[in-house]
C-alpha cells in the first residue's frame, strides 16, 4: 500500500473523534482510553503524552509497545475486514477504529478486551 495520508494525520485529530464517536453513544473518555491502551500497550500518562505531542499516527503505532492480543481482533469496520489488512501500520490503525467502534455499539469491555 502506499503511504496513506492518514499515516501522517496527527494522532491528536483522530483522538477527539474517538471520544466524541464514544460520548454520543453513552460511552465515556475513560473507556476510549482504556480499549486504547489495551491495543497500544501504552500507560495513561504515556498515551496523554502522544496526544499532547501531536504525534503522526505513523509514530503513535510505531513506538507503542503493542499488546500482542490483538490481533485477536476480528471483524469489519469501515467495510474492511481489519485481520485482512495486508500493510501493518494501516492494520494497526484498523484495530484502533474497531475496538473503538465496538465502545460505541455498546458492546461489554470483557468482549472488546480479548484474551486468548
Amino acid at each position: 500500500m502506499a503511504d496513506h495520508p492518514v499515516f501522517s494525520m496527527a494522532f491528536s485529530k483522530i483522538y477527539p473523534m474517538y471520544v466524541q464517536k464514544a460520548e454520543k453513544k453513552g460511552r465515556s473518555k475513560e473507556e476510549v482510553d482504556e480499549v486504547l491502551r489495551w491495543v497500544t500497550g501504552y500507560s495513561q500518562d504515556q498515551l496523554e503524552s502522544q496526544v499532547a505531542r501531536d504525534i503522526d499516527c505513523r509514530g503513535f503505532i510505531e513506538q507503542a509497545p503493542l499488546n500482542p492480543d490483538r490481533e485477536l481482533i476480528k471483524g469489519v469496520v469501515c467495510g474492511v475486514r481489519v485481520e485482512e489488512v495486508e500493510d501493518p501500520l494501516m492494520r494497526e490503525l484498523r484495530y484502533l477504529d474497531k475496538v473503538v467502534d465496538e465502545l460505541a455499539r455498546g458492546k461489554k469491555m470483557e468482549k472488546i478486551l480479548r484474551t486468548p
